[in-house]
């Protein structure tokens, strides 16, 4: 036993000493803070982890400005304000209902009220009270109760069913409140992995969302996961649908980054060795992102949710310089996977950009060589 807590002592104290990394003779190797070979994500003007953003993967600042008020009020109209501003069908409306949907459902496990307490998300309650016809109050609505029932309930118990049943008949209100908007069919999308619809009924819904928004990248990311090998899908089945989607992506489109989506969603059980991340399938993979990246709009809101997987994969396939690129377009913020994944979102990010930083400079990189 003594043994043992010798081992967890030396690997967490490997992960405090993470930002001070230099790669020699083909190796990374740790070295004390300030020693001349340490390699500090400081030099390259990185964000200190304490000041990272968990809440999204990239910058939205005038989601930020209006949650903030919206939190700070307990008032939903500006929150209103900006989703019906916000393009039907297009990428950010639905990283908006996820955010306010989000928020409201962290507010309220943190304050879940009592006999003198306002339980946290009642600005959501009143949002829906005084504004039943508004399609993106309905939207978010629809959402939280998925959130809650993913963050609340077991999958599979009773209670579990009846949060999701809530949710799925809120997607048909919102649904019917904004024929052409594919969100309502999107959020239904984790309600039919939850409630293991069948595939006929999963690709009815899916042909809802494709005749209203074909390339929408979140809708893709969201059903990846029905056809995954841990929910109700295979390997196969789950790269076959990436694979379909990227070769019909148009240019500029993001599907293209979709298998690499995949196969992350099935990583082999002893995922370190190196073999597997220079592997054909990952090196297929990384590169269809690359391109994804490089091809699509600068402002498409899901570029920093590719760039961010594309950071785990590259720093593990040894891919110095093309890891620290990729953390140009996003650092400052790690809502995002694998990030997300983690119990510290920030730290396990600062792990990656640390390696990212020492494998850099050890192949003569410095924060000069660096492109801006």
């Amino acid at each position: 036993m003594e043994i043992l807590w010798v081992l967890v002592a030396l690997v967490m104290l490997g992960f405090v000493l993470l930002p001070f990394l230099r790669r020699r003779r083909g190796a990374i190797e740790q070295v004390p803070p300030g020693h001349p070979d340490a390699a500090d994500p400081a030099n390259y003007g990185f964000v200190p982890q304490e000041d990272l953003d968990v809440r999204m993967p990239g910058p939205d600042q005038d989601l930020l400005d209006v949650l903030d008020l919206v939190q700070r009020t307990q008032d939903y109209r500006a929150a209103a304000q900006l989703l019906a501003g916000t393009e039907t069908g297009g990428e950010l409306r639905w990283q908006r209902v996820q955010a306010f949907a989000g928020a409201a459902a962290l507010e309220l496990r943190h304050r879940p009220g009592g006999v003198h307490e306002v339980p946290g998300g009642q600005w959501l309650r009143v949002w829906r009270a005084e504004q039943p016809e508004d399609p993106g109050g309905a939207a978010v609505h629809a959402e939280f109760l998925v959130q809650q029932a993913w963050r609340t309930a077991t999958p599979g118990t009773d209670e579990f069913r009846i949060i999701m049943e809530e949710a799925r008949e809120m997607c048909g209100q919102a649904a019917l409140l904004a024929p052409g908007d594919p969100v309502p069919y999107i959020v239904e999308l984790s309600v039919a992995r939850g409630l293991s619809y069948s595939q006929p009924e999963f690709e009815e819904l899916w042909l809802k969302i494709l005749d209203r928004a074909p390339v929408h990248m979140g809708a893709h990311l969201a059903a990846l996961h029905y056809w995954c090998e841990k929910w109700h899908g295979s390997r196969k089945l789950a790269m076959a649908f990436a694979e379909a989607a990227a070769a019909r992506a148009p240019q500029g489109s993001l599907l293209a980054a979709l298998p690499l989506f995949a196969v992350f969603e099935h990583l082999p059980e002893v995922n370190l060795v190196s073999s597997f991340y220079q592997s054909e399938v990952v090196t297929k993979a990384e590169h269809g992102a690359l391109h994804a990246v490089h091809s699509a709009p600068s402002d498409d809101p899901v570029v920093a949710h590719v760039r961010h997987l594309l950071i785990f994969f590259l720093v593990r396939s040894e891919r110095w310089a093309e890891a620290m690129n990729q953390l140009i377009g996003v650092d400052g913020h790690v809502g995002a996977l694998p990030w997300t994944l983690s119990k510290d979102p920030a730290a396990e990010f600062a792990v990656y950009r640390a390696l990212a930083v020492a494998g850099y400079e050890a192949n003569g990189g410095s924060p000069a060589t660096l492109p801006h």
